[in-house]
C-alpha cells in the first residue's frame, strides 16, 4: 500500500512520519531525492538523497521518479526503483509529500493509495511552529513569510485527500493515523 501525508509547512507532518515509522514495522519512508542544502539535523540517504538540480533533472527526463515537485525552490522526488523495491520486499511505503507529489501519485499506475492531509488548528499555529524550528531549518524570516504565503494553496488541497486529520496533539493525530491505516490493511 502507498501512504501519502501532506500537509501546509509547519503542520507536522515529517515528525507524524517519524512518530508512524516507530510504531508500525511494516512501514518504510520512501526517501526523496532533493536539490535543496541539508539542514544541520539531516543525514544524507536518511533523510533525504541530496542531489545536484542537473542530476535531478537528468532523472526527470529519464522518466525514473514516481512523483516530483518544485517546491519553494528546489525539487524534490521519489524514484520508482526505491517504491517498487519496498513494495515488492512486503512493506508499505509511506510518503511525506505535497499536494503536487499526492496528484501525480493519485494519476500513477499505484492501485492501492491511502492518503492524509494534516491541517494545524490554526494559521497562527503554523507560525509560530516555523518560528520555532528556523534554528534547525535555517529558514530566516523573509523564508518562513514565503511559507506562509503559499499556505492558503495548500491547505486548498485539503479535499483531495481519503482524511483531513487536525495536528492538535501530536501523538493523538499519530495514533488517529495509524489507526486508519490498520483499518485499511484489514480490508485488503
Amino acid at each position: 500500500m502507498i501512504i501519502i501525508i501532506s500537509s501546509p509547512s509547519g503542520a507536522g507532518k515529517s515528525s507524524i512520519c517519524k512518530n508512524l515509522l516507530k510504531l508500525d514495522a511494516k512501514l518504510k519512508i520512501s526517501i526523496s531525492d532533493t536539490t535543496r542544502v541539508p539542514r544541520d539535523n539531516e543525514v544524507g540517504g536518511k533523510d533525504y538523497n541530496f542531489i545536484s538540480e542537473k542530476k535531478f533533472k537528468e532523472k526527470i527526463d529519464k522518466q525514473e521518479y514516481a512523483e516530483y515537485a518544485s517546491v519553494f525552490g528546489n525539487f524534490y522526488g521519489s524514484l520508482h526503483s526505491n517504491v517498487e523495491n519496498l513494495l515488492n520486499h512486503g512493506y508499505d511505503v509511506l510518503f511525506d509529500i505535497d499536494w503536487q507529489g499526492a496528484q501525480q501519485l493519485k494519476k500513477s499506475s499505484y492501485t492501492n493509495i491511502l492518503s492524509f492531509f494534516i491541517i494545524p488548528p490554526s494559521k497562527d499555529i503554523i507560525y509560530k511552529r516555523l518560528l520555532s524550528r528556523s534554528e534547525l531549518s535555517g529558514d530566516n524570516e523573509e523564508a518562513i513569510n514565503r511559507r506562509m504565503s503559499f499556505y492558503e494553496t495548500e491547505i486548498s488541497h485539503k479535499d483531495e485527500y481519503d482524511h483531513i486529520v487536525i495536528n492538535d496533539n501530536i501523538d493523538i493525530c499519530t495514533q488517529t493515523i495509524y489507526e486508519l491505516i490498520q483499518q485499511r490493511r484489514s480490508l485488503i
